[in-house]
């Protein structure tokens, strides 16, 4: 089974649109949405491994411009 994780992001004033649209282009970025709350988008990411999915997160995430701060949750128990 492929290892899943939640990334919550925050992003810089009004730039949620372009980091969703970025973050769909990615591969093992499963879906990404603007939502309301703490975060502004909320993106669904798969891997071989959480190894795998962390790096991810640290080569083709973070770097995306319009993002401030990203929280990574992995998924221990999916139902």
């Amino acid at each position: 089974m492929a290892a899943k994780a939640f990334v919550l992001i925050e992003t810089v004033g009004g730039r949620n649109k372009e980091v969703v649209t970025a973050l769909k282009q990615i591969e093992g970025v499963k879906s990404a949405d603007t939502v309301t709350g703490p975060y502004d988008v909320i993106a669904t990411i798969e891997g071989e491994t959480l190894d795998d999915i962390g790096d991810l997160v640290t080569a083709k995430i973070h770097p995306i411009a319009g993002i401030y701060r990203v929280m990574m949750a992995s998924v221990v128990l999916g139902v």
